[in-house]
């Protein structure tokens, strides 16, 4: 077996896989579901509702508020009850729209039934039909970042998309949402796969996959041989190392076809690839072929103290208390709730946070490993170097990030920085590089984005 990886930096967490094998469960419906119109990256949704108005399962509630946005839909029946403002994953209060549930009544155009469709037998499926019903049904990003997907198969007239990459890799401690939708759904992820091959207008697609997750490796290249023997499109299961942060979109081009992405704003499909999470691809194919807007997923329940830690299929706007109860509540003692991982995940301040577009993991870190340790002076090893996957100074980039010296930030490339959270993993001293950086990297492309701004 060839296994691959990207080259610079990286590190390996303990995994902590707790909910390999658990089944996915259907949630429970919430009483009560809360939708924050910011779940993409862009411009916040509209809301097409009022206080008042009757909802069915899969109906618009906020429509796209510019052209990087995305709407969103009722995942509940029932009546909106108010639009107001909530404490969402960022800690900051922002506009939502609250529904009171009664009953659970879907719209009559989902296609609700388990036949799989395919792309042959829907040989009307132009490219610019397919990349029209991925917008219209609010599909984005579901690794976390959350980006609308049907812009990235739009690229710029000055970069031509050459491969579609399937992001299964789930190198984040604790998250197994990813592996068991591969284990259960795919089928449906590799026609997702091929009609965004169709729409991304390419006949080469990989999917990366980590070597932890051998029963996926051999499932999906089962799949793949039996699928696309013979057919107009090369799909190749790519088995890539264990190490982390594989998953983020520059990395894994460079394990999988070898090419590195330039800092920003270079994107991936400036060398040729369009890279979508495995749980987008099966987002694109219920949306195409189910006429089933973005309303629910995939998300892990998981923590060392939890009690009967598990995947879910849980419906948007649950909120995690839910899902923590559900698992058996959250442990006495010292907790920290995180929406996402330990390594990327925010650390949130309520269990009323709803379950969004991208909330792939409801992850609770209890005692000794829920407090941070008492930052040192650097010592000067440049493990946080060594560990950058950005090829970046994270100990220089998070001090003059201290100083607000934004010119030099800017100079030093503070903007490619993924925020993976590397460096403060691997720094003996427990210093908080990410938190400078993340806030100095925040301060440069606002920066940025008014200098722009002015020339126009």
């Amino acid at each position: 077996m060839n296994i691959k990886t990207f080259r610079i930096g990286g590190v390996h967490p303990e995994e902590n896989k707790l909910t390999h094998d658990a089944v996915t469960q259907v949630a429970a419906l919430p009483k009560q579901a809360m939708f924050p119109l910011g779940q993409h990256i862009g411009a916040p949704a509209k809301p097409v509702v009022q206080k008042g108005d009757k909802v069915k399962v899969g109906t618009m509630i906020a429509e796209a508020g510019g052209f990087v946005s995305a709407p969103i839909f009722s995942s509940v029946s029932g009546t909106v009850f108010k639009i107001d403002t909530a404490i969402d994953a960022t800690g900051y209060r922002k506009p939502v729209i609250i529904i009171n549930v009664e009953g659970d009544e879907w719209e009559d155009s989902i296609d609700r039934s388990d036949k799989l469709e395919t792309v042959e037998a829907h040989p009307d499926l132009t490219s610019e039909e397919i990349i029209n019903r991925i917008k219209n049904a609010g599909v984005v990003g579901m690794g976390g970042a959350c980006f609308p997907t049907f812009i990235k198969l739009t690229p710029p007239p000055t970069a031509k998309a050459e491969c579609v990459i399937i992001n299964a890799v789930e190198c984040e401690p604790y998250i197994t949402a990813d592996f068991r939708l591969m284990m259960e759904k795919a089928d449906e992820i590799l026609v997702g796969l091929e009609l965004l091959m169709k729409a991304a207008k390419v006949t080469t697609g990989y999917i990366g996959i980590e070597t932890n997750k051998m029963p996926a490796i051999e499932l999906m290249t089962e799949k793949c041989a039996m699928k696309f023997n013979g057919s107009a499109y090369t799909v190749e299961v790519v088995p890539l190392k264990q190490r982390y942060p594989q998953g983020g979109e520059k990395q894994l081009v460079d394990a999988v076809i070898r090419r590195q992405v330039p800092a920003p704003p270079a994107i991936p499909v400036n060398v040729g690839a369009i890279v979508q999470n495995v749980g987008t691809a099966f987002a694109v194919y219920e949306a195409v072929m189910k006429n089933k807007p973005l309303f629910e997923r995939y998300t892990t329940v998981t923590g060392k103290k939890i009690k009967n830690p598990g995947n879910f299929l849980v419906r948007m706007g649950t909120p995690m208390k839910d899902l923590i109860d559900a698992c058996g509540g959250m442990p006495e003692g010292d907790n920290k709730l995180l929406a996402g991982g330990p390594m990327m995940g925010k650390a949130l301040t309520s269990v009323e946070v709803p379950i969004c577009k991208g909330t792939n993991s409801v992850t609770v870190i209890s005692g000794n490993e829920a407090r941070r340790k008492e930052p040192q002076p650097c010592i000067r090893c440049a493990k946080c170097v060594g560990a950058c996957p950005m090829g970046l100074e994270p100990y220089l980039l998070a001090k003059i990030s201290e100083i607000q010296n934004w010119e030099r930030a800017e100079h030093e490339d503070i903007v490619s920085c993924i925020e993976c959270g590397s460096c403060q993993f691997t720094c003996p001293a427990h210093r908080p590089l990410l938190d400078s950086i993340r806030q100095g990297k925040s301060t440069v492309m606002g920066i940025i984005r008014s200098r722009s701004a002015a020339k126009k």
